[in-house]
């Protein structure tokens, strides 16, 4: 009797558990189509350190389904290893609700910083939604707060979200608290700063190997070249030493001969 109260008492304590979220379509998708971006030379920044001349690698790959499609975008770096999320920008669309979103959650984190990689990206972005779904809107969403730690990274950031169409607001002073604001996705700017990156087409790699070869074999003929004339003029300093030798010595033995007559007079 007493029991039935007390175990009605448990249940009704009980809190719902609430759903966890349905996985997002194409969680895994990997990229399929590559293309070659050339990072031109650049003075050497003062947050960023030098900025030789680069190559990297660009990969994409996109799904569509009835509700949802997909861009996924990836730079990655010949030798240099990075952290899964980096260099990776993910662009979704929610037909249903007419509506384009930005991934990961962690927001676009690139290396390396100041290459006119994280504006590329974005453009890539925004092209590709422009062409099919031009009147949805761009959620809007929090920036990171790491990225407002250092001055000229938040400026950075923001420029390339000003350029891009997209509005930023912050809720403090300190300019920690930032968030873009929702745009319709017509209104959004595709371009990217083609000084600081440029695409390099199969045809254009393959003469700029061609070139290096062609500079590489003159760069042979002229070594050999070189050490030709500096063994020859090894081979001239030789018989130099040689004949400054013999003379010296000749020298020394006239001299010798001289002292020798002058005094057994």
């Amino acid at each position: 009797m007493t029991d039935a109260p007390t175990q009605d008492a448990a249940e009704a304590t009980d809190e719902p558990v609430a759903p966890e979220p349905a996985p997002l379509p194409w969680a895994d998708l990997a990229p399929e189509h590559f293309q070659l971006l050339r990072l031109a030379p650049l003075p050497t920044d003062r947050n960023s350190g030098p900025r030789p001349l680069r190559f990297v690698q660009y990969g994409y790959a996109e799904r569509h389904s009835k509700e949802h499609s997909l861009l996924r975008m990836e730079i990655r770096l010949p030798g240099q290893k990075t952290r899964k999320e980096q260099n990776v920008l993910d662009i979704r669309v929610d037909h249903a609700e007419r509506l384009v979103t930005v991934g990961p959650d962690s927001g676009l984190q690139v290396e390396p910083l100041n290459r006119g990689i994280g504006r590329f990206l974005v453009a890539q972005g925004v092209q590709w939604a422009q062409r099919r779904w031009s009147g949805y809107r761009l959620e809007g969403g929090l920036l990171a707060n790491k990225d407002a730690l250092n001055e000229d990274t938040r400026l950075r950031r923001d420029h390339v979200l000003h350029a891009s169409g997209i509005e930023v607001e912050y809720a403090d002073a300190q300019h920690l608290k930032g968030r873009y604001v929702e745009t319709q996705v017509g209104q959004l700017k595709g371009g990217w700063n083609t000084d600081k990156l440029q695409r390099v087409d199969i045809i254009d790699a393959a003469n700029m190997l061609q070139q290096a070869e062609q500079k590489l074999h003159e760069k042979e003929a002229q070594l050999r070249e070189r050490d030709e004339r500096v063994a020859k003029f090894k081979r001239e300093d030789s018989g130099l030493r040689f004949t400054i030798t013999c003379l010296v010595a000749f020298a020394v033995f006239q001299a010798g001969l001289l002292i020798w007559i002058a005094t057994h007079r």
